[in-house]
């Protein structure tokens, strides 16, 4: 019912024809609608994001990704309330490769990332929704020869008196009649769809198999192709012996490209064993070879020092100099892969002048012209049919558009003619790099003689992986995804400084889901609890005391009304965390006890979010369990380690332990009301879990958790 696609699997990018209503908007945040008079029939209307059929069926254009993270619903959402359309008319079509149709409005370019999708296209779906209406009110006007004032709209069917039609009917007039350059929005208290659980509108595609995702794309005479990469970051190929690879049944050819040596055969299997059987010869000589261990000592060193500042407020120096009682800890985070469940993988099918490309891409214009520039093609001549994808947590998203890069050297090596599905293995995904960066955080603090916080002084050693690109802001020196969640804190201490030292490394780093703020809510939460305790201050009122903005206060209170408090049963307890992240307040409180393996056992989750005005409590309500998930399996047993040489210690889910179902805790969502425009919602759920646990963990054991994840042996 809501795929984006035909029967074949081949995404639908024709407009509908003389029967259909297109809706071609130019909106920013604040915006107008396009003065341009919509025509029917038109192959294609820039800017479209609402189409309305004869059948009376409603498609939204999504201009992002969808991997499991809500878009697809959230805006078809927005529209359909501001339509007054029917949940069950409701249709998706994911947005072609085209920045000035489709760009996200806080990046310049297409791209989903920083939990962006809503709070981006807040304004303008709701824009494209009420001119569509308006539209559709103003044909039946002119088609009854009645005041438009008089009209009504709800669920799909306008209506004056007795006289009603569906939108289908009255699509063709409309199609006729100039778009509203400021349509009427509706009122908060006029929403019928906004802030309630309507259903995924990609449930029954996904559940029934017909969703198409890049692993189920096939192309005529399309062959697969994997890669092997140096084993240490940073190698390159010497040479190749390539002749047991090419005797195993199916291969077809061994080629190296800059990225590694690449196996192509006619299908998977084929081609993986053909990998198993290659003989590579690799220069490491420029390859990082330095082992975890080794990077840690670096990097203890470095934050041991207060580095560059950042941010300060007094003199946290002369403050904890001066403080009755201090706190001094050291904390360590390690490299975290993403692992979503389906890897990277893209289809290419060359052809004259351009290609096609299939795949689940979060950066669809950058990913596409990388794509083309590696072909030889110009960017007109490309032709992206976006996908569902299965998952990401921030993957997807290379700045540097590297494994868009690497499927098109793959293609070109072939000899640029042929159809190639470039798939990457889970082993593959774990050992390819891109992790979360390494980061040791070192904070100090104290109390005065009456318990209160006199100073803070945080200093973080971390690799930056924005310096160097596109997305560097040379104004700072860092990049936020280093420091965020200690720069601009919710709390307001007497007197603060945050350091930093960008350190140097050949590990390849990314966004990882809620960024830098995954290992700064810990790094903060769990060491405030600390002060707090020193301070003989309650961790809530404590907390309470210290925050700016009530908001955060909000939550903070509402988490522990629905909790009960931080009160636990015998051989339980219970720990709070606060953070703020991509605009939205979190609060959780976490309830343990000591499992069988000697690890934390999380018995339940309680949330409370403030993210703006809930588009779907149904998406945000999942968003959050997932980002507990997520955020609970990572923390306790999660971690990527080089050993000697530089060398990737894990490579499946044997050795990179992720959250088993049996493992997943009760969560409860609450979810604040608000009349702020919407924030955040796939990230934010994530960065205070860990902290609660941790929280929890020391008020049970005595023992505080500096060095994650709970599993390591330093924890022991």
């Amino acid at each position: 019912m809501n795929a984006p696609f035909d029967a074949n699997g081949t995404s639908r990018r024709e407009f509908l024809g003389t029967s259909g209503l297109v809706i071609g908007l130019a909106l920013p945040m604040g915006g107008r609608a396009a003065a341009a008079p919509a025509k029917a029939a038109a192959p294609f209307a820039p800017n479209a994001f609402v189409r309305i059929a004869a059948d009376n069926s409603v498609t939204v254009i999504i201009k992002h990704i969808e991997f499991g993270q809500g878009p697809a619903t959230g805006l078809t959402t927005i529209v359909a309330d501001e339509l007054d359309a029917d949940w069950s008319q409701m249709r998706i079509d994911f947005a072609p490769a085209n920045d000035p149709l489709y760009k996200n409005l806080m990046f310049g370019t297409m791209g989903t990332g920083g939990s962006t999708a809503m709070a981006n296209s807040w304004m303008q779906l709701r824009n494209a929704g009420a001119a569509a209406r308006a539209m559709l009110v103003e044909a039946a006007a002119r088609k009854w020869k009645v005041p438009a004032a008089e009209i009504k709209v709800s669920k799909g069917v306008v209506s004056h008196g007795k006289r009603k039609a569906r939108f289908g009917e009255l699509a063709a007039d409309a199609a006729l009649l100039p778009v509203p350059e400021k349509p009427v929005l509706k009122t908060p208290d006029q929403f019928t769809l906004i802030g309630t659980d309507v259903p995924k509108i990609d449930t029954l595609v996904k559940t029934t198999g017909t969703a198409q995702f890049t692993m189920d794309t096939r192309r005529p005479g399309m062959v697969i192709s994997v890669i092997q990469h140096p084993p240490a970051f940073g190698g390159t190929v010497k040479a190749v012996r390539d002749a047991a690879a090419l005797k195993v049944p199916g291969v077809v050819a061994v080629k190296a490209i800059p990225h590694g040596v690449v196996v192509y055969a006619k299908d998977t299997f084929a081609a993986i064993r053909g990998r198993a059987a290659l003989d590579v010869d690799w220069d490491l000589s420029k390859a990082e070879t330095r082992s975890t261990e080794a990077m840690i000592k670096t990097y203890a060193e470095a934050a041991a020092t207060p580095g560059k500042q950042a941010e300060a407020k007094g003199d946290a120096a002369a403050a904890i100099k001066g403080a009755a009682k201090t706190i001094d800890a050291t904390y360590i985070f390690p490299y975290l892969a993403h692992a979503p469940m389906e890897p990277l993988d893209v289809v290419i099918e060359p052809r004259e002048g351009g290609a096609d490309v299939w795949m689940g891409s979060q950066f669809q214009v950058g990913e596409t012209a990388a794509i083309a520039g590696v072909l030889g093609v110009p960017f007109a001549g490309m032709t992206l049919h976006e996908l569902y994808a299965g998952g990401s947590f921030g993957r997807r998203a290379t700045p540097a558009m590297e494994f868009a890069v690497e499927a098109a050297s793959a293609v070109k090596a072939l000899g640029g003619k042929t159809p190639v599905k470039h798939v990457w293995t889970r082993e593959t995904d774990l050992l390819g790099g891109r992790y979360r960066p390494l980061v040791v955080h070192r904070a100090q603090g104290g109390v005065d003689a009456r318990g209160e916080i006199v100073g803070w002084d945080s200093v973080i050693a971390a690799q930056s992986f924005m310096i160097g690109t596109p997305f560097e802001d040379k104004s700072k020196g860092y990049d936020d995804s280093m420091m965020e969640g200690v720069t601009e804190s919710s709390y307001d201490f007497p007197a603060f400084r945050a350091g930093f030292h960008v350190m140097q490394n050949g590990v390849p780093t990314l966004w990882w889901r809620s960024v830098g703020n995954t290992h700064t809510a810990y790094a903060v939460e769990t060491f405030l609890d600390q002060l707090l305790e020193l301070g003989g201050q309650d961790r809530i009122a404590g907390r309470l005391k210290l925050m700016k903005d009530d908001r955060a206060k909000a939550v903070l209170r509402r988490v522990a009304e629905l909790a009960g408090g931080l009160d636990a049963k015998s051989g339980r307890a219970r720990g709070v965390a606060f953070h703020k992240s991509f605009g939205s307040y979190v609060a959780q409180i976490a309830e343990v006890s000591k499992g069988a393996d000697g690890l934390p056992k999380v018995h339940k989750m309680w949330c409370a979010i403030d993210c703006g005005i809930a588009i779907n409590t149904n998406v945000i309500r999942a968003q959050i369990e997932g980002g507990i998930g997520y955020g609970l399996g990572h923390a306790l047993y999660s971690e990527i380690t080089l050993g000697e040489g530089g060398l990737v210690q894990q490579s499946n889910f044997d050795s990179y332990r992720s959250l088993r179902i049996g493992e997943m805790p009760e969560v409860e969502v609450a979810i604040i009301k608000s009349g702020a425009n919407p924030t955040g919602v796939g990230e934010p759920g994530l960065p205070p879990t860990a902290p609660a646990i941790a929280n929890a963990w020391r008020r049970l054991t005595g023992k505080a958790v500096r060095r994650l994840p709970f599993a390591h042996g330093d924890n022991a």
